[in-house]
């Protein structure tokens, strides 16, 4: 799975993983992350997700970073803003209203083009990589940030047999794994998410779980922070 992939999901309008609300576990849950007003804030391959305003109505610039120019475009018009445009090495920045989306390569994204990032937020992007991508994008993404960052995560997990994704299920083991050497990994929330989603349940998925966890900084002797 490669951008190809997503530009043509983009292109032919396949983008089921696209929430028309505000994520629920977002609104409950940032204040887990405890940031101070005017903090800014990262979403990873955002798309054109409303949850983009809902941080920005908190008081955080928000910046996110897409690979399609579709989903970019489309964010801004649907919300009848209009943003400055400019090119920057390998990224088309577009801002308005404190939203900043970064059209290109999630991994061609440099601590140094982003910026300062005082929290991070997760819901769409682990859980749209297949596992061979997985332990790359957490990488990449604990080198853009600050040890001291935190992330909200939000996951799903079902029987990996009975669907092909995306979206592809994460195990808790998995999640801990992949981000327990330079994070604290914190379980806020977990629910039946079946009842909420019968677009999967039309697929075949007899259990869908969601989780919620907060990825908080290392103390000094490598403990919880």
């Amino acid at each position: 799975m490669d951008a190809a992939f997503w530009l043509e999901r983009w292109e032919r309008n396949q983008i089921g993983f696209h929430q028309e609300q505000v994520n629920s576990h977002l609104q409950e849950f940032w204040k887990a992350l405890a940031l101070p007003d005017g903090a800014p804030v990262f979403v990873p391959l955002c798309g054109k997700s409303r949850d983009l305003l809902w941080l920005r109505g908190q008081g955080h610039p928000v910046t996110g970073v897409e690979i399609s120019p579709r989903a970019t475009e489309a964010f801004f018009a649907e919300n009848r803003l209009t943003p400055t445009v400019t090119r920057r090495g390998d990224f088309v920045w577009a801002e308005a209203d404190g939203v900043t989306l970064l059209t290109g390569d999630f991994f061609d994204l440099t601590p140094a083009s982003l910026g300062p990032v005082a929290g991070v937020y997760d819901r769409a992007s682990l859980i749209a990589l297949p596992p061979a991508m997985r332990t790359r994008y957490a990488d990449h993404l604990v080198r853009l940030v600050d040890p001291a960052t935190p992330l909200l995560l939000v996951s799903l997990d079902y029987p990996e047999a009975e669907m092909n994704g995306p979206p592809f299920p994460v195990r808790e083991e998995e999640v801990r794994r992949l981000y327990e050497r330079r994070r604290t990994v914190s379980l806020l929330y977990t629910c039946d998410a079946l009842p909420e989603n019968p677009a999967f349940a039309d697929r075949g998925v007899t259990r869908l779980t969601e989780k919620v966890y907060r990825l908080g900084p290392l103390s000094p002797n490598g403990g919880a922070s």
